[in-house]
């Protein structure tokens, strides 16, 4: 599994980009990763998810998930983040 994620927007407006491979990493955390994954049901989030008012000084993720030949984008303003995908946000941005 592969992850590419990035973090824009804030009150700094700094882009950051990652990119995690369970190939690369340690056992524990390349067995936790999927789970994560599977918790938030990723592949079956929209797109893009967007908070119904705009809000100044946010954060916006974007996460593209590659995994078995199935590939998956999704771009989430972090006022509307559903609070399955938090644990993955937040794993990934202690990475």
């Amino acid at each position: 599994m592969r992850i590419s994620f990035e973090r824009a927007g804030g009150f700094a407006g700094i882009s950051r980009t990652k990119t995690v491979d369970t190939a690369d990493i340690p056992a524990n955390e390349a067995d936790l990763l999927p789970q994560l994954v599977e918790a938030s049901d990723f592949f079956n989030l929209p797109e893009k998810i967007t908070a119904s008012t705009a809000q100044a000084d946010r954060f916006q993720y974007t996460l593209t998930v590659e995994d078995e030949g199935r590939k998956h984008t999704v771009t989430v303003s972090e006022a509307a983040l559903p609070g399955t995908l938090r644990p993955l946000i937040e794993w990934l941005q202690k990475r």
